[in-house]
């Protein structure tokens, strides 16, 4: 009788040990599991000595570089025709902040080994197309539209990015680009030109998710910022819109 007891007994203790381990096993293996988003992490990360470089971090590297290169030939042509001081003083603050921008991207992407782009993406060029072949009120109206939203998109990236990211060198980057979007943000929305309720409904409807660019590559060299200059009017996507591509 006392060894049926014992074995009863000993066969309770087994099923509630194993019942534990089957509880417990999903909580400390879940998370290294291939397509979760720790497993993602570690796969898309790659060693710096500035900390662990991840896929997003090169995602918003790359952005800051093609911010640059639309937004500095955009300013430049809202100094030259300065329909009002507001958008002159608009232009100005692009162009300082995006020459400032640029240098430090560089900066950034050569001690990272990462490859930069050399051109706006393609809805940044027919944004400035389109502002090209803009006048009068539908120029200001498009300039500080266009140039509101993208920097309204960058913005909580950019605190996103300053939150969680591992690698020094890209925390710095995100200092120095909140700054300068922050008062690019309010510089535009003194022209008096934004439409808060169409970035809010373009906002409301994006849905794209970016992927970041390749780990960097040993001995890469960014080459200098070649903006491309506006041309003749296209058609573009509404500010709000999703841009579809890395950039702001």
């Amino acid at each position: 009788m006392r060894r049926i007891v014992f074995s009863g007994t000993g066969l309770v203790v087994v099923a509630l040990m194993a019942t534990i381990a089957a509880l417990a096993f999903p909580i400390w293996s879940y998370a290294d599991r291939s397509g979760t988003g720790l497993a993602n992490l570690n796969a898309s990360t790659v060693p710096t000595r500035w900390g662990p470089l991840s896929a997003a971090d090169r995602d918003f590297v790359a952005r800051v570089r093609l911010a640059g290169l639309w937004e500095m030939p955009a300013g430049q042509q809202a100094i030259e025709r300065a329909p009002t001081t507001a958008v002159k003083t608009a232009g100005e603050h692009l162009v300082q902040g995006h020459t400032f921008l640029d240098a430090r991207v560089r900066e950034v992407a050569s001690q990272l080994n990462m490859e930069l782009p050399s051109q706006p993406n393609a809805l940044q060029q027919d944004w400035l197309r389109t502002l090209s072949g803009d006048n009068g009120k539908k120029y200001e109206s498009d300039f500080a539209n266009f140039l509101r939203s993208a920097h309204g998109q960058v913005f909580a990236l950019i605190a996103q990015i300053r939150a969680n990211t591992r690698n020094t060198l890209v925390r710095e980057l995100a200092d120095d680009a909140n700054t300068t979007v922050l008062d690019h943000m309010k510089v535009l929305e003194r022209t008096g030109f934004v439409d808060f309720d169409g970035i809010a409904r373009g906002a409301a409807t994006a849905t794209a998710s970016p992927t970041g660019p390749p780990p960097p590559v040993a001995g890469s060299n960014p080459p200098p910022a070649a903006p491309v200059q506006p041309g003749p009017s296209m058609s573009p996507q509404q500010p709000g819109a999703d841009p579809g591509t890395p950039g702001y």
